[in-house]
C-alpha cells in the first residue's frame, strides 16, 4: 500500500489498476464506493440491491478499465455504468415483483442519520426526499437523474430511453407532482 499512498492522481492509479496492482483498485474503490453506492441506493430503493448494483459495477469497471477514454471524469465514468446497472436492475426487479409499488414505497425505512444543526434545511430535505420515493417510477428516476445527480436532459434521456422531448415533460410533470404531494404532505 506504501507505494500506492504516494500516489494521489487517479490516472497513476487507474493506470496501477490496468496491471493488475489490487492495491490501486482497493484505493479506488475507497474512494468512490460511498457516492457510487449512494446513487445506485437512490434508483433501487433497497440496501441489499444498491451494494450488490455498487459491487457489480466496481467489477465491470475494473474488467473493462481499458475502454475508458478519458473523455470524462472517471468519476463520471463510474456513476454512468452504477445507473445503468441500477436502472437495469430496478426494472429486472419490477417484473419479478407481484407486490404494488406504492405498498413498498409507504414501508418504513430505518433512517440512522443524526439531524445535525442545520435543523430546518436538513429536515425540508428529508422531506423532499421521502415525498419523492411516493412518486411515480419514471417521475423519480428522471428527478433524481437531474437534480440530484446533476445530468442535463439530453444525458437524463439517453440514460433513461426516452426521446429529448419526452424527457423535459417527464421532469416537468415530475417536478409539478412533487411540488402537489409537498403542499399536501
Amino acid at each position: 500500500m506504501s507505494q500506492i499512498k504516494g500516489h494521489t492522481d487517479t490516472e497513476v492509479l487507474l493506470q496501477l489498476c490496468l496491471k493488475g496492482k489490487q492495491t490501486a483498485q482497493l484505493e479506488v474503490y475507497n474512494r468512490y464506493y460511498k457516492a457510487m453506492y449512494n446513487t445506485a441506493y437512490r434508483i433501487v430503493k433497497n440496501s441489499a440491491e444498491a451494494e450488490d448494483v455498487m459491487q457489480e459495477s466496481f467489477l465491470n469497471a475494473f474488467t473493462k478499465l481499458q475502454t475508458f477514454k478519458g473523455d470524462v471524469t472517471f468519476g463520471s465514468w463510474l456513476k454512468r455504468i452504477v445507473i445503468n446497472n441500477s436502472i437495469y436492475h430496478y426494472r429486472k426487479q419490477q417484473k419479478n415483483m407481484e407486490v404494488g409499488l406504492d405498498d413498498i414505497l409507504y414501508k418504513v425505512e430505518d433512517n440512522d442519520e443524526v439531524v445535525s444543526n442545520h435543523g430546518t434545511t436538513e429536515l425540508k430535505a428529508q422531506k423532499v426526499m421521502e415525498t419523492m420515493k411516493r412518486l411515480k417510477d419514471n417521475y423519480r428516476i428522471s428527478l433524481t437523474l437531474h437534480l440530484i445527480e446533476g445530468y442535463d436532459y439530453e444525458e437524463v434521456s439517453t440514460i433513461m430511453d426516452i426521446s429529448y422531448a419526452n424527457c423535459r415533460t417527464t421532469i416537468s410533470r415530475a417536478k409539478e407532482s412533487l411540488r402537489k404531494k409537498m403542499i399536501n404532505a
